[in-house]
């Protein structure tokens, strides 16, 4: 993977028609030279592609994971995108759609179907019968238990598991037909140039009898299992896992890269109270075989760095509980109220750990603020990856979510060619632009980092490497800021936030 700044986009949301050139015109926006975007990225994390994009979960719910939807373009234009960048594509590995013909032949044809052991059941975890505490065990981020009562055609009733909506039916992941279709989507990847896969709710891939179902010690056997698969074919494995910041630190020694989620709500507490200290305990600790986001697809994480549900007093969280609830309703504040209107049980919004927002209405619209932001990002260990409406500083979508009534989608805006166009020559986007390809050039950020002596209320980062440097300093009291680094002839130059 390339120490280089990496763009996480929908196809069809970036410039897209769905009319079967999508891809392509992505590929013209990051690469044609008349482009303001040609040459910022050195990858491309194409969030889901397949058929069919728009099922119940924005792609996350593939009918046919091996087939590229044809409203964006086919197999051979992934592979045109991989010649002139790292393209990661997601392994969504716990669970179909049950709109796929393989569930369909199974709700036609019951236990004769070819595909009777793809799709789990909770009967294959608890032969002998669950209990009530074994159930109330099984971890749950969203309302609600993991299962679903199905009638099928042949009038056999199963009760399936469904880790996240009843129209997401868990894949039987050790089973020999599980495995075979998980392994088809690897090397479908690898055929077309794909390097880098995202396992996708990977963590709740493994049920066992009497645990909490997520990520077990089994878990991680079959990521290692998995990953190691991968690695055969040439392709590298990022683990997504939203946890506890100590569990992430543990998971982080057994993979080979994870996703610093604590730093969003990190960062955003740092500019909210006026400290560094919580952010610098993190930056202490934090697992460097890390992609550094401050928004994705989904929402801006809390659990991240609260306390360990499983137990509070002897697991703290980054920052005191009261903090965490008072960060929150900033946000709220901050995005005038618009995020309220997202998150939570609002909107049918499941996952209630998360605040959707989109980053720079959660920072109030400061522009200075903002690009301060995406500097800390930057200069941390890892691989930066930022999403296609925080690259265009990127308001929520309200009349989108008023739509849909999914949450989420207050941050996933559809962007036509001419509004990337007059979004990119706002003062804000050209600076993070210029920002991002400071990152990517400057040769200090190959080399080693320092978090420097200061005191609470400021961060001071530095990278150096032969005699080239670059340092950012943060005073968030004040908001009193610099980065400067070492340029041609022995010269440091200062970037200009505003």
């Amino acid at each position: 993977m390339k120490n280089q700044v990496q763009l996480i986009t929908y196809v069809d949301r970036l410039g897209g028609q769905r009319d079967g050139a999508d891809l392509r015109r992505l590929k013209q926006l990051l690469s044609d030279p008349s482009s303001p975007l040609a040459g910022v990225f050195g990858g491309v994390h194409l969030l889901p592609f397949f058929h069919a994009i728009d099922g119940a979960d924005a792609g996350f719910d593939p009918i046919d994971h091996t087939q590229v939807d044809p409203r964006l373009g086919n197999w051979g234009d992934v592979k045109a995108l991989t010649e002139s960048l790292d393209v990661m594509a997601d392994v969504i590995v716990n669970h179909m759609s049950s709109e796929s013909p393989q569930f369909q032949d199974y709700a036609e044809k019951g236990e004769a179907s070819a595909y009777a052991g793809l799709f789990l059941t909770l009967d294959a975890v608890f032969p002998h019968g669950a209990r009530e505490r074994d159930l109330l065990a099984i971890y749950r981020p969203r309302p609600g238990l993991p299962l679903a009562p199905v009638t099928l055609k042949t009038g056999e009733r199963r009760m399936l598991w469904t880790t996240f909506t009843a129209a997401q039916i868990d894949i039987a992941v050790r089973h020999p037909q599980g495995r075979a279709y998980l392994s088809g989507i690897l090397r479908t990847f690898a055929d077309n140039g794909i390097r880098m896969v995202r396992l996708d709710a990977v963590g709740y891939a493994i049920k066992k009898a009497g645990e909490n179902c997520f990520m077990m010690a089994e878990t991680f056997d079959f990521i290692g299992e998995f990953a190691g698969e991968a690695k055969a074919l040439g392709i590298e494995v990022l683990v997504e896992i939203h946890a506890y910041h100590q569990r992430q630190i543990e998971i982080a020694s057994k993979v080979d890269w994870v996703y610093d989620f604590a730093l969003p709500p990190l960062v955003l507490h740092a500019f909210n109270f006026r400290t560094a200290a919580a952010l610098k305990r993190w930056i202490g600790i934090r697992p460097t075989n890390a992609l550094t986001v401050l928004d994705t697809h989904d929402g801006i994480g809390i659990i991240d760095i609260g306390a360990d549900t499983g137990d509070r007093q002897a697991h703290p969280g980054l920052v005191p509980p009261e903090e965490l609830d008072a960060l929150v309703e900033r946000i709220h504040d901050a995005s005038q109220g618009e995020s309220r209107r997202a998150t939570g049980a609002a909107a049918s919004n499941l996952d209630l750990y998360q605040v959707n927002c989109s980053f720079f209405d959660a920072m109030g619209r400061d522009e200075t603020a903002y690009l301060l932001a995406r500097a800390i990002q930057f200069f941390l260990p890892g691989v930066p990856q930022v999403y296609y409406v925080g690259l265009l500083a990127g308001h929520n979508d309200m009349a989108l979510l008023s739509r849909t009534q999914v949450g989420r989608d207050i941050n996933r805006h559809f962007y036509g060619a001419d509004e990337i166009a007059t979004e990119c020559e706002r003062p804000v986007v050209r600076r993070l632009i210029e920002l991002i390809r400071l990152r990517n050039r400057h040769p200090a950020f190959g080399g080693s980092f320092r978090l420097l002596a200061s005191g609470d209320e400021e961060l001071s980062l530095r990278w150096e490497r032969a005699g080239e440097w670059a340092v950012l300093r943060v005073n968030f009291a004040s908001l009193a800021h610099e980065l400067s680094y070492s340029a041609a002839g022995g010269e440091g130059e200062r970037f200009a936030f505003s």
